[in-house]
């Protein structure tokens, strides 16, 4: 395909309505008066919003030069929503000032590459200055208080603020649609995984169909169990200690699961099969989750151990295992404290290497069932419309809380960035550099101009 050239004062300009036109449609939506956008989608009702991110994501423009403007804008608030998870509309009006105040003084001669390097040398001053000005956030109020502002709504922060409180700040909070109108909180202690029991003989309690074991054994298993030879020595040891028993692996079945439902019948022995979770190397790493939970070993080959040479000291333990016909909770494992901090700071450390978000996201959900529970806060509203926009709210809350319990809280209202601009005093710059410098201490006002605008 032929490609259309443009250069220099013409490219940039280009560009520069290309950024314009989505930095104006998402900077409406900044500061607590902030108006919302209405999105027109091709299948189902609009999305009204004032999420930045979600805005960008929908904008494409007919000019493909003014497109890649666009896309640049885009890219910024998409990077800020992976990073922080809140804060998009800020970082696109701070890109957004800092293209205009940068490509006027190109065009005035300074030298690019000059002005990027006195634009960075600001940026990082800013950004220790910050840093250094922020506050921990420690009591439930204070977590309760920053997402209600995210939210705009008080109700909405104490539910943040009582999820968080009880899963931590490595703990799991998913926000999901609910077929009811209001917003509830879901609190499941343990590790829970989205597998549930094999045969329905196993439940006992027929009322509530589920299999609940107290003071159990855990058998984590690498691979598939289908002879009743290699398992019965093992359930043997465990028949005679009078305890339940989970068993966890690849699959478990033809006769030795017929054995396991034909002793739960029969009242001689209590167990539960289920499926282990997850896929080829990530099942091997949730499974010794499990192990480092529960105090147990993961019995597998590739260790040295087989089911029909082990004993009840490979086995975990948990004071109570709840399954259902979808999942399996483990609540209070026998796994020692340092020994499951020594697994999370494992696991942080692949967080921090890894560059797939879809990666990040299982090691977190993985780093949130090892801390000790996850919470769900299910949305309902009488209208699809609401329910989306009520959604998007509450994301952006948990995400900002999230980031104020990690890295603290400054000033809001767009007054810390005016502040940190103090910090550039003592910067020593000369020539397209100090330009550069410049460019930042006048993009800095624009947050604070907008919500001043916005709110009349």
């Amino acid at each position: 395909m032929a490609k259309i050239l443009q250069y220099d004062e013409s490219a940039r300009r280009s560009l520069e309505r290309g950024v314009d036109k989505l930095a104006d449609t998402v900077k409406v939506t900044l500061g607590p008066r902030g108006r919302n956008v209405v999105i027109d989608k091709k299948f189902g009702a609009p999305t009204i919003t004032n999420d930045g991110v979600t805005i960008a994501r929908e904008i494409e423009l007919d000019n493909p030069y003014e497109n890649l403007g666009a896309q640049f804008a885009k890219e910024v608030a998409t990077k800020t929503n992976d990073v922080a998870g809140d804060g998009t509309t800020t970082a696109t009006v701070l890109a957004q000032a800092m293209v205009h105040f940068g490509l006027r003084n190109v065009a005035a001669g300074a030298a690019p590459m000059a002005l990027k390097k006195g634009i960075d040398t600001a940026v990082d001053a800013m950004d220790t200055h910050l840093r250094d000005a922020a506050r921990e956030v420690e009591s439930k109020e204070d977590i309760a208080h920053v997402a209600a502002i995210s939210a705009q709504d008080a109700t909405i922060g104490d539910l943040i603020g009582e999820a968080m409180d009880k899963v931590g700040k490595d703990g799991v909070i998913t926000v999901e649609e609910a077929t009811t109108v209001g917003v509830d909180l879901d609190y499941t202690e343990g590790l829970q995984f989205d597998k549930g029991y094999l045969s329905p003989y196993f439940v006992t309690d027929a009322e509530r169909m589920e299999a609940v074991l107290e003071d159990a054994y855990v058998l984590l298993h690498q691979t598939k169990i289908s002879s009743v030879a290699e398992l019965l020595p093992l359930v043997e040891q465990v028949a005679q200690s009078g305890k339940p028993l989970l068993i966890v692996a690849e699959d478990v079945e033809g006769e030795a699961l017929s054995t396991l439902v034909v002793n739960k019948i029969r009242g001689l022995f209590t167990s539960v099969a289920v499926k282990a979770p997850g896929f080829g190397d990530r099942r091997k790493a949730m499974l010794q989750d499990m192990a480092v939970q529960t105090g147990g070993q993961v019995v597998s080959p590739e260790v040295g151990l087989k089911l029909d040479q082990v004993g009840l000291e490979v086995l975990g333990r948990a004071r109570r295992i709840v399954v259902t016909k979808d999942d399996t909770t483990v609540v209070e494992g026998a796994g020692s404290r340092e020994t499951i901090e020594a697994r999370m700071a494992e696991i942080r450390g692949e967080i921090e290497r890894t560059d797939s978000d879809w990666d990040r996201e299982k090691l977190q959900e993985r780093l949130a069932k090892l801390s000790g529970g996850v919470c769900v806060i299910r949305v309902g509203a009488a209208t699809e419309v609401e329910l989306k926009e009520r959604k998007h709210r509450i994301e952006d809350a948990v995400s900002a809380t999230r980031a104020a319990v990690e890295e603290g809280i400054v000033a809001g209202g767009g007054t810390a960035l005016l502040h940190a601009v103090s910090a550039l005093d003592a910067l020593q710059l000369s020539g397209d550099e100090a330009t550069g410098m410049t460019v930042v201490r006048r993009a800095a006002a624009e947050p604070l101009r907008w919500i001043a605008q916005n709110a009349g």
